[in-house]
């Protein structure tokens, strides 16, 4: 029997939205500006609300495969050819973490020369779309109402064996505790996850990258995990520079989607569980290639950690996200970037047209 991929506005898809979730998410706004404000305390510097420490910035080239059946043809990927792409490695912790502890890392990634409608009117027409990933197949946040219980758990449990005690109440806790037993695989042999569900043309889809097939990069610089034997301030970013930069080795990834076929067994209201790969498997509709260089040159690094954002929610129409942890990111990724700005002096936001644009020095 073939697939019945379920469109995107088909009853039932995207449920929950009104007063409530809208005062749990300003909640939230809140809570991740007093969390932004606690790492600032700490290191006469802000951040981004998550993902606080940068590994590397990279600029590579991402393909839009050819001859895609008419499920996968959808949005951008409809027209094959080549985009230029960035990509910022970082880990999704609220503060720095030192590397050698099991945690979500992530991906953010900015695709140019994207033509096509915008999500939001009133939105530059900048011909890019952003995408967001995490080494964690899931998110332990969930939803909005998740994220605000959660985030208020953190601040007011700063203690971890008292944290992991208020955690333990929970009926939850194994999701919530499982960030904390990721593998610490070198970046750029991590497959990662879109965690959310997306508008993907007419149907709906998670994303993934994954490390291409036999790609190069799986060499032994790439897949020995990190350890408290390398040095916890810069682990991650060593092996990115000693492979990309020192051995002069190229990077490569597939692009995926996840397609919605079962509202029931994938759900998008909340997103404490991933959708089975065994029953709805990720199909590749794009490559990723990286060319060797620094990944960690000073004015590239600076200008992403201090001007740049990325928000799915800037892009295309037919790209929508969903959900309730996605509706939560529209007022959260702005309060969070606002905050930043602020507190670094009020440096100006930089929305970043062309790949040009990031530094090379």
């Amino acid at each position: 029997m073939s697939p019945n991929y379920i469109r995107w506005d088909q009853p039932g898809v995207e449920h929950g939205a009104g007063p409530e979730e809208e005062a749990a998410i300003d909640e939230c706004c809140k809570l991740i500006n007093e969390s932004q404000r606690r790492v600032f305390n700490e290191h006469q510097h802000a951040f981004t609300g998550t993902h606080v420490k940068t590994h590397g910035v990279v600029k590579g080239n991402f393909e839009v495969l050819p001859n895609l059946p008419e499920h996968l043809a959808q949005s951008f990927f409809a027209k094959p050819g080549s985009h230029p792409v960035a990509l910022r490695f970082s880990t999704e912790t609220t503060d720095l973490v030192p590397d050698h502890l099991p945690q979500p890392r992530g991906i953010g990634m900015k695709v140019f020369d994207v033509d096509g409608e915008k999500l939001r009117e009133g939105m530059p027409n900048h011909k890019t779309h952003d995408f967001e990933f995490n080494s964690a197949p899931a998110i332990e946040l969930g939803n909005a109402f998740i994220c605000r219980d959660i985030l208020n758990l953190r601040l007011k449990y700063t203690d971890p064996k008292e944290h992991q005690r208020e955690l333990k109440k929970r009926d939850d806790y194994e999701c919530q505790d499982a960030r904390n037993h990721l593998p610490t695989t070198p970046l750029l042999s991590q497959k990662q996850y879109s965690q959310s569900a997306y508008r993907y043309g007419d149907y709906v889809a998670k994303f993934a990258i994954v490390p291409s097939k036999n790609a190069p990069q799986l060499t032994k610089t790439n897949q020995d995990n990190i350890t408290e034997k390398d040095d916890g301030a810069v682990a991650y970013r060593d092996r990115m520079v000693k492979y990309m930069k020192e051995e002069k080795g190229e990077t490569q990834f597939d692009f995926q989607v996840q397609l919605l076929q079962n509202l029931d067994d994938q759900l998008i209201e909340d997103c404490r569980t991933a959708w089975p790969e065994d029953k709805y498997p990720f199909e590749t509709v794009a490559k990723i290639t990286i060319p060797p260089q620094d990944p960690f040159l000073p004015e590239r690094i600076n200008l992403w950690r201090n001007n740049i954002r990325i928000n799915p929610w800037d892009g295309r129409k037919d790209l929508k996200p969903l959900g309730s942890i996605n509706r939560l990111r529209i007022k959260v990724y702005y309060a969070s970037a606002v905050f930043r700005r602020k507190m670094n002096g009020n440096v100006p936001e930089v929305n970043v047209q062309h790949i040009d644009e990031l530094p090379d020095k």
